[in-house]
């Protein structure tokens, strides 16, 4: 038997240290040329080089280090007890309680604590913290997190990062320096710790005091009406500013002057280096950014979303991006990725056909003047000549006029396992409906730049102007048209799997794209499936306008079609529950859910009650 090499030994010497750190003999560790991260159990890092660089080899050990201490020291449900709203709050609580646990194996393991350096220094490269020239430009949850980091490890902050911490430590120190200084003795208790944070937010003017919400809680216990909490709280809310969502809209309107909604906007959405739905989930250009959560009674009526340019925007097939061999070939990667599921995706084809075609059964109206004649009915006349011909007509269906758009999230947030399913998921659904009569469209959507790209250049070279609204360049791809067959539009789907392509996600304009597509369709039935992980990210829009802008256009644009667009809509949410934006929604995890989940969902589609009971718009579900 061949000698192991030295890489292999190497990995399974980092995923058996990650499992004995993290008492986790259950978690898997892969390696990756894309952004590490971790989910459940599934762990990813960067993949290093054959010759094992000292530095790379302390970077990987850095991440599995970290998921392993995230494993061991850190609570997900004590976590979201006290997790402030979505906005600036949370997106601190989160980065500082990424600090603790790792200070926590930094301080007990002098090997972890120089590759958890090794890996803070590396992900702070990509961080905005790096390009701040001013303090408004500093995004405060990473300076904070390495200000904790630095009370409770006694590591300076990294060098790239030393600089823009500096512009705010001053400010920060002088509000809640206190309160910094005693978060180290809790450090080992999440709870205590977590509350601690609390005052720390509470300083900085991002929620409320604690000590106060707990007096207001005990008074409205001794007596107090049921309505009234409610509206004592809300007065509180007001009167403190605190870091709930209606301040977090409050400051999204104040004027760009304001110090805290500077602060806000400039904060990141893949800063939060967090790797669950508990701590915002993956970041770092991750597998799952943050994701807020903003009730529909939020949006304000006169909310205006813009883009700042639209002539950077572009709607490209995806044979225009790739060359013909390069598409066959990573058709071939994405084929070896349905290897272990060919016999599953084989089966659910098929009985997914089954379904459907079940539904669109031939029906007839008999003794007709014309039409088919009906043989059934000769033996009438063979034994009574007088007897006129018989003639049958096939009743239409809604079935049959019905025109399906597949649209796909092709974000940073899907890359790895989730683009391979979500890729796998339209090839299935695409074959199928098409056996089946139905006409399907995919599309994806990404954008052309990483933070930016000509539409911020541009936005710079005009002196940044004030809320300049979405700000990087659309890139919209069609991956099959409705009306091309599916064997000259299969090789496209590999498309998703080229590394480089997935960016960042602009999702309520690729709705309103693909509804518009869909609205110019002849067919009567109209449905749109929406392929993501509902998270709506862009890096540069965020860092100038409110923190949720884009989630808000999101669920603005879904509460449109829903409620007033013939389009019926739904949702396929990877590894997240989108429930939270779409109406009609259904969530998997792994490609061994396709089965039943997507079965019973689509076909349910194609119910005719099932159709006009879940439309709210009209022309849904017509029968002629």
């Amino acid at each position: 038997m061949a000698e192991q090499s030295p890489i292999e030994d190497f990995r399974q010497a980092v995923a058996a240290t990650m499992r004995a750190m993290g008492h986790a003999p259950d978690m898997e560790l892969a390696y990756t040329a894309d952004k590490p991260g971790c989910f459940g159990d599934q762990a990813r890092v960067p993949q290093p080089a054959r010759a094992l660089p000292a530095e790379q080899v302390a970077e990987v050990r850095g991440w599995a280090d970290s998921f392993a201490l995230k494993r061991l020291h850190h609570d997900p449900k004590v976590h979201a007890a006290d997790q402030p709203d979505a906005g600036l709050a949370r997106d601190i609580w989160n980065a500082v309680e990424q600090a603790r646990f790792e200070a926590l194996g930094a301080n007990e393991m002098a090997g972890v604590a120089r590759n958890l350096d090794r890996m803070t220094e590396q992900r702070l490269r990509t961080d905005p913290i790096v390009r701040a020239r001013t303090a408004d430009e500093v995004p405060l949850a990473t300076a904070i997190s390495l200000m904790v980091r630095e009370r409770l490890t006694g590591a300076a902050v990294p060098r790239v990062a030393q600089q823009a911490v500096d512009m705010v430590r001053g400010a920060i120190e002088a509000q809640a320096g206190s309160h910094l200084d005693a978060l180290a003795a809790s450090m080992g208790d999440q709870a205590q710790f977590g509350q601690m944070m609390r005052h720390v937010l509470a300083d900085l003017g991002l929620a409320a005091d604690p000590e106060e919400s707990s007096d207001e809680t005990e008074q409205s216990d001794d007596g107090a009406e049921e309505e009234q909490p409610g509206e004592d709280n809300e007065e509180n809310q007001e009167d403190d500013g605190g870091g709930n969502e209606q301040s977090t809209e409050t400051r999204a309107e104040e004027s760009s002057d304001a110090p805290e909604d500077a602060e806000q906007r400039e904060v990141e959405m893949d800063t939060d280096e967090v790797s669950d739905a508990e701590m915002g989930d993956e970041g770092h250009e991750g597998m799952m950014p943050w994701r807020p959560n903003m009730p529909l009674s939020d949006l304000p009526p006169d909310f205006d979303y813009k883009p700042y340019l639209t002539k950077f925007d572009e709607v490209v097939g995806a044979a225009d991006l790739c060359d013909d061999e390069e598409l066959t070939r990573l058709r071939a990667y994405l084929d070896q990725q349905l290897i272990p599921l060919q016999s599953a995706v084989t089966k659910l084809a098929n009985r997914l056909q089954r379904r459907l075609m079940a539904q669109q059964n031939r029906s007839w109206d008999f003794d007709q003047e014309e039409g088919l004649l009906d043989a059934a009915r000769l033996v009438r006349i063979v034994t009574n000549p007088a007897h006129a011909l018989s003639y049958k007509i096939e009743r239409d269906t809604d079935f049959r006029d019905t025109v399906v758009t597949l649209l796909i999230d092709n974000s940073g947030s899907m890359r790895g396992r989730p683009i391979s399913i979500a890729a796998i998921c339209a090839d299935i659904l695409a074959r199928t409906l098409e056996r089946c009569a139905v006409k399907t469209e995919i599309l994806g959507f990404t954008t052309r730049a990483w933070k930016g790209g000509q539409s911020r250049e541009a936005w710079l070279a005009a002196g940044r102007p004030a809320k300049p609204g979405r700000l990087n360049d659309l890139r919209h791809i069609v991956y099959k048209q409705a009306d091309a067959p599916w064997r000259r539009a299969r090789k496209n789907l590999g498309l998703m799997m080229r590394e480089g392509l997935l960016k960042e996600n602009i999702d309520g304009e690729a709705l309103l794209w693909a509804h518009e597509r869909l609205l110019a369709r002849p067919e009567d039935r109209r449905i749109l499936m929406v392929i993501s992980d509902g998270a709506p990210v862009d890096d540069s829009t965020l860092s100038v306008n409110s923190g949720n802008y884009l989630e808000r256009h999101l669920r603005a644009v879904i509460k449109q079609i829903e409620t007033r667009s013939p389009v019926e809509l739904i949702a396929i949410g990877i590894g997240h529950d989108v429930t939270r934006y779409y109406a009609r929604a259904v969530t998997i995890m792994d490609a061994e859910q396709l089965g039943g989940t997507i079965i019973e969902s689509l076909a349910g589609l194609f119910d005719v009650d099932g159709g006009k009971g879940a439309g709210r718009g009209g022309g849904r579900g017509r029968r002629r």
